[in-house]
């Protein structure tokens, strides 16, 4: 169930975003807002607590995107936090990424990283993973600082794991 209502209101925004000539920078800022949602414990709380009510939590979305965000961004997030699936929010804006890609022919790689990727690093890492899917790939960056180091990138269901983490776990199993 929970998994229809994320593809139904991805399938909503990316036809929102889609109609505007800001959608792909509004698409940037879901991006930006989903990743803040997971990193913080108490917003990610407070905006999926149906017991917060629908006003307190409409005034937490106006507080953090009103000034700096496109109007779209805060309408589809507002959309979202006010029909009570702040929760499904992270989820729901990987599926709008994710078909927005695909309606362009391109694939999206979810990137892992426990610092921010230069513009150079991220153009060579896009044309690296694209000549291995043969296909254009938008590169997302996600900060994950639990990587430790390298990259951990996910292309559809194929996951490549360069993270110091793995290479450390793989160095426990030999010893």
């Amino acid at each position: 169930m929970a998994e229809d209502r994320v593809t139904a209101y991805a399938e909503a925004l990316l036809s929102v975003t889609g109609a505007e000539p800001t959608g792909e920078a509004v698409r940037d800022e879901l991006f930006r807002v989903a990743r803040a949602l997971e990193t913080n414990d108490e917003l990610r709380t407070t905006l999926a607590d149906r017991g917060i009510p629908v006003a307190r939590r409409q005034q937490v979305v106006d507080d953090l995107l009103g000034g700096p965000a496109d109007p779209v961004t805060l309408a589809c997030v507002s959309l979202v936090v006010v029909a009570g699936h702040g929760g499904d929010l992270p989820a729901i804006v990987d599926g709008v990424v994710e078909r927005a890609a695909r309606a362009a022919g391109r694939e999206v790689a979810f990137v892992r990283s426990a610092i921010a990727l230069t513009a150079d690093q991220e153009a060579r890492l896009a044309a690296a993973l694209s000549a291995a899917v043969e296909r254009e790939v938008e590169v997302r960056v996600i900060i994950d600082p639990s990587v430790l180091g390298g990259l951990v990138t996910q292309i559809g269901d194929t996951v490549i794991d360069g993270s110091v983490r793995h290479r450390l776990a793989q160095l426990r199993e030999v010893f």
